[in-house]
């Protein structure tokens, strides 16, 4: 921990379950995402995919998620492709 930060016995509790259900909190995240993307234009569509796959690289999964599929998704804007990741994702977890 960083010197002088301190938390309470609660806020590490609350910390801890954080990072304990961070994947499912990221698979969460993604698919808000692909539903604002499916009616998002113009800037926001551009906004919404960068967080998209900077979400997607976030995700630790078993085994890696391909970094080649990332960008093909997220390079084609391809909403159904990015939909139907996030369901593979999700049935993994």
């Amino acid at each position: 921990m960083a010197k002088g930060q301190y938390h309470t016995r609660y806020q590490q509790g609350i910390v801890r379950r954080f990072y304990l259900h961070r994947g499912s909190i990221l698979i969460t995240r993604l698919q808000e995402t692909v539903s604002d993307l499916a009616i998002a234009e113009g800037k926001k569509a551009d906004t919404l995919w960068k967080r998209a796959e900077d979400t997607l690289r976030k995700v630790e999964a078993e085994p890696p998620l391909p970094a080649s599929r990332i960008e093909t998704i997220c390079g084609n804007r391809d909403v159904a492709a990015l939909a139907k990741f996030v369901g593979e994702l999700e049935a993994r977890g």
